[in-house]
C-alpha cells in the first residue's frame, strides 16, 4: 500500500521506504543517550580494584555501587511511559539527560561510598528513562523496511560505549573515566532541540497538523505522506476508542499476547547473566587465573563487528531467527564458563579454567552483542498499541531492571558460593529464552507497527 505510486496529479514522490537524512540526524541524536548507557554499564567493571582501593570499600560496598545502577533503572522505568505519554518523546530525553549529568559529576567528585552510590543511583533512572523512549522514538520515526536496523543501532552503541570503558578503563583513573562518560550526554542534550517529536505520540494528543509536519520531515518534503498519516491516525483513533490508554488497560485479555511477549523477553534477557557478566568481568577473569585487562580488551574489540552485523540482520534475517540462534550462543558460552570453572575443582583439569572461561564469555559477548539485546528491544518497541505503549512499555522495562538488580546484586555473592553453579543458572535461562521465542514471540520484519500491533490484539 505505502509502495503505490500517485496519480498524475501533483508532483510528489510515493512513500519512502529507505532512509532520510532527517531520519539518520534524529537516530544519531538518540544514540548518544545509548552510549551514555554503555558507558555507565561498563564503568564498573574496569574501576573496580582502583575505587575498592582508593575510597576503602569492601566487597559488599562496591557490588552495592555495581548493582544500584539497576535499582536506580527501575524507579525511571516506572515513571518513563508515564513522562513519556504526558511529556512527549524528547523532554523525557532532556530530562535523561540531566540525570546522566548529575550522575557523572557526583561520581567524579565522590568523596565517600554514598556520593558514589547517588550518582550511580541518578545515572540508573536516567537509564531507565533511556530503554523506554530511545527504542520507542526509533521505531516510531524509521519507516518500515530499516526500522529494525534503525534500532539495531541504539543496541551497537551501548555495545560501543561498553567495549570503549573496558578499552580505556585499563589505562585512565576512575575519575577521568567518569568525566569520559559524562560527554555523550552533554552532546545530546542540545540536540534534541533539532530533532522532530515523534508523529505517533502527536497523533496520540490530537495534534494532526503538528503530525503531518513532522513526518513530513522525517520522509522528506518531496513524498507523499498521506497513506501513512492516514493509517497512523486510524490506529490510534481505533484503540483510544477500543479501551482508552488507563494504566490497568493492558491487563485486558486482548493485549495478553503482546504483554506476555514483552515481559518474557525481558526477563529472560536479564536472566540470562547479561548486566552480572557486563558488570563484573573483570573479577571473572581473574578467578579464572586470565589477565583482567587482557581479557577485557579482547571482550572489548571483539564485541564491536558482530554487534554492526547485528543491524543488518534484524532487517535481512528478522528478529525471531536472530533471537534464537543469538540465544543459542550466549547459552553455550555460559555453559563453557560453567565447564571452566568446574575444572578448577580437579587438580588434573584446572589448568583448563583459564581457556573455557576466556572462550565462554568471548562466545557469550558475541552472540549477545549479534542479536540478542538488540533483537530484543526492537520487538519490545514494536509490539504495543499506542493505548498500552506507556504503561505496557514501562512495565516491561521495569521487568528488565528488576531482574537485572536481582542478578547483578546476588552474582559476587553466588560467585563466591559458587562460580559454576552461577553460570550453569544462566545457561538453563538462556536455553529458555530460545523456547519462548520459538513458541511464542512472532515476526516482526517488514510490517508497519500499526499492522503489527493490530495482530497481536484480540478485537473481538
Amino acid at each position: 500500500m505505502e509502495e503505490q505510486l500517485l496519480s498524475s496529479e501533483g508532483n510528489k514522490f510515493p512513500i519512502s521506504t529507505s532512509c532520510s537524512a532527517s531520519v539518520v540526524l534524529s537516530t544519531c541524536v538518540v544514540m548518544c543517550g545509548s552510549l551514555a548507557y554503555g558507558f555507565a554499564v561498563g564503568y564498573s567493571s574496569p574501576v573496580q580494584s582502583g575505587i575498592m582501593a582508593d575510597l576503602g570499600l569492601s566487597i559488599a560496598e562496591y557490588s552495592t555501587f555495581g548493582a544500584i545502577l539497576t535499582l536506580g533503572g527501575t524507579i525511571g522505568a516506572l515513571v518513563s511511559g508515564t513522562i513519556a505519554d504526558m511529556a512527549g518523546r524528547k523532554i523525557t530525553m532532556w530530562i535523561m539527560d540531566l540525570c546522566f549529568i548529575l550522575g557523572w559529576l557526583s561520581i567524579i567528585f565522590a568523596k565517600s561510598v554514598w556520593w558514589l552510590d547517588i550518582g550511580r543511583f541518578l545515572m540508573g533512572i536516567g537509564a531507565g528513562l533511556l530503554l523506554y523512549v530511545a527504542p520507542i522514538y526509533i521505531a516510531e520515526i524509521a519507516p518500515k523496511s530499516i526500522r529494525g536496523g534503525c534500532t539495531a543501532v541504539f543496541a551497537f552503541m551501548l555495545y560501543f560505549g561498553f567495549s570503549l570503558m573496558f578499552l580505556i578503563g585499563n589505562i585512565l583513573t576512575w575519575r577521568t573515566l567518569a568525566v569520559v562518560g559524562v560527554i555523550p550526554s552533554l552532546v545530546q542534550l542540545p540536540g534534541i532541540f533539532f530533532i522532530p517529536e515523534s508523529p505517533r505520540w502527536l497523533a496520540k494528543i490530537g495534534l494532526d497538523k503538528e503530525v503531518e509536519a513532522s513526518l513530513q520531515y522525517l520522509r522528506g518534503k518531496n513524498v507523499d505522506i498521506s497513506l501513512e498519516t492516514a493509517e497512523i491516525k486510524d490506529n490510534v483513533e481505533s484503540f483510544t476508542k477500543l479501551s482508552g490508554s488507563r494504566y490497568l488497560d493492558m491487563f485486558d485479555r486482548r493485549y495478553a499476547h503482546s504483554l506476555i511477549v514483552g515481559l518474557g523477553i525481558m526477563i529472560l534477557l536479564q536472566s540470562g547473566g547479561t548486566d552480572a557478566i557486563s558488570s563484573f568481568a573483570s573479577s571473572i577473569f581473574e578467578k579464572a587465573g586470565c589477565s583482567a585487562s587482557f581479557a577485557t580488551t579482547t571482550m572489548g574489540f571483539i564485541q564491536l563487528p558482530f554487534a554492526a552485523m547485528g543491524i543488518f540482520l534484524l532487517d535481512s534475517a528478522g528478529r525471531r531467527p536472530v533471537l534464537m540462534v543469538a540465544s543459542a550462543g550466549t547459552c553455550l558460552g555460559n555453559f563453557l564458563v560453567g565447564v571452566g570453572f568446574l575444572c578448577k575443582d580437579y587438580d588434573q583439569m584446572s589448568q583448563l579454567t583459564a581457556t573455557f572461561v576466556l572462550v565462554g564469555i568471548l562466545v557469550f559477548a558475541i552472540f549477545f552483542s549479534m542479536g540478542v539485546g538488540g533483537a530484543a528491544t526492537t520487538i519490545v518497541s514494536e509490539i504495543f498499541p499506542m493505548n498500552i505503549k506507556g504503561s505496557a512499555g514501562s512495565l516491561a522495562i521495569v521487568c528488565n531492571w528488576f531482574t537485572s538488580w536481582i542478578v547483578t546484586y546476588a552474582f559476587n555473592f553466588l560467585f563466591e558460593w559458587s562460580p559454576s553453579g552461577v553460570f550453569f543458572m544462566f545457561t538453563f535461562f538462556s536455553g529458555l529464552m530460545i523456547l519462548f521465542v520459538a513458541k511464542i514471540v512472532p515476526e516482526t520484519k517488514g510490517r508497519t507497527l500499526e499492522e503489527i500491533q493490530a495482530s497481536l490484539t484480540l478485537l473481538n
